[in-house]
């Protein structure tokens, strides 16, 4: 038998502070200041130590202020006193972290301590103890907001500015939900990812506005049923799928959505990118990018299965991830580059189902677009502009 408690978080949730009550727990009881300048993070944890060990629905209760927070981890399992039958010896706790909700109007602002490569304020995770995965864990200090190893979280009307590495990470979750997110970065930032997604399942981000030195959102490997809707992006490197096929231990891709969005002035629009001379055989498949709306965009269509970020790397071998059933359809708006439709594909494992539909791109300057193919088989249908290449 199972047992998990559900963890209600507020985090400057509307103003209201709420007295303690049986299942409430106030951060200010545990000695909170909520000064900005006092550390809190003992309180916070107290709070959530005293929330994870009671019985029944809990609430952590954050009252609205600013909280200086070092980083701090809230982790499972939250057995509770569940029933016991036939001996409590036998009870088994879940090691996902449940039902975690963090609802705003919240501001983070991450450029205290400027002499560290970054921060990591919140981290709720349940890390299975297994030498493999302790070792992935390596790095988690560099992400300002991450989430690993929770099911039924969300997210919402938060800000986080100016991080020093990626903004917000998922990674092993399922059924994220996150809208309401403002993520700011100088367009100048590296590696300042708004939100980075890996190994999820049922994550649906919505209704934000993400400005960046680098992706505004970035979908890695192991990732299925995503949908990203409703994102005004810009400075960044637009909405990217991968990069994938660099590593031995990648899993599939599938069902991706990216959506009703707009892009500002991003160096790419939307893009896939898988490297050349990739360790295992993986599959990248249906994926649609529809109804969006570039403005003064670099390149805005990419598909690039010989992604390389450096000046160096061994292209030799073809890329093996297999891309399949991708479509990019009602697509519109102005170009800052030549290159409008950038269309790559692997030569050892050809673009199967690539489709492009009604795709309008204007240059924003006098120069004419154009699109670039290289081994691309694409089916093209209703306007395309510029004119499609095979």
């Amino acid at each position: 038998m199972k047992m998990k408690l559900v963890i209600f978080l507020c985090l400057v949730c509307h103003g209201i502070a709420l007295a303690s009550a049986s299942g409430t727990y106030n951060v200010m009881d545990f000695g909170a200041k909520a000064n900005g300048v006092t550390d809190d993070s003992q309180a916070f944890l107290a709070a959530w130590k005293q929330a994870c060990s009671s019985s029944g629905q809990t609430k952590v209760l954050v009252p609205v202020g600013t909280y200086f927070l070092n980083p701090v981890e809230f982790s499972g399992p939250c057995p509770g006193n569940g029933e016991g039958v036939d001996g409590l010896e036998h009870i088994q706790t879940d090691p996902w972290l449940g039902g975690l909700y963090i609802c705003g109007p919240l501001d983070l602002d991450w450029r205290r301590d400027l002499q560290w490569p970054g921060r990591s304020i919140l981290v709720a995770q349940q890390l299975p103890q297994t030498k493999e995965l302790q070792s992935s864990a390596i790095g988690i200090h560099l992400i300002s907001l991450h989430f690993e190893y929770t099911n039924n979280t969300v997210v919402k009307d938060i800000t986080s500015i100016n991080s020093k590495f990626f903004h917000v990470a998922l990674m092993n979750c399922n059924n994220f939900q996150g809208s309401g997110i403002t993520i700011k970065a100088p367009d100048n930032s590296p590696n300042t990812d708004g939100i980075h997604l890996e190994s999820n399942s049922g994550v649906t981000i919505s209704s934000s506005n993400i400005g960046t030195g680098d992706d505004c959102v970035s979908i890695g490997q192991g990732n299925s049923f995503v949908t990203v809707s409703g994102i005004n992006c810009g400075p960044g490197h637009g909405i990217s799928v991968g990069s994938l096929g660099r590593y031995n231990t990648e899993k599939d891709v599938k069902n991706l959505i990216v959506r009703d969005s707009t892009f500002i002035g991003t160096v790419t629009g939307v893009r896939i990118k898988t490297w050349a001379n990739s360790p295992i055989q993986t599959t990248a498949q249906n994926i649609t990018f529809s109804n969006l709306i570039m403005k003064n965009v670099g390149n805005p269509i990419i598909v690039d299965q010989t992604y390389c970020p450096y000046s160096n790397c061994d292209n030799s071998v073809p890329s093996r991830v297999q891309l399949k059933d991708i479509t990019f359809k009602d697509i519109r708006g102005t170009v800052q580059y030549k290159e409008a439709i950038t269309l790559k594909c692997s030569k050892g494992f050809p673009c199967q189902g690539l489709k492009l539909e009604n795709i309008n791109l204007q240059s924003s300057g006098t120069q004419s677009v154009v699109s670039v193919c290289l081994d691309a088989r694409a089916i093209y249908s209703g306007q395309i502009n510029p004119t499609p290449c095979n």
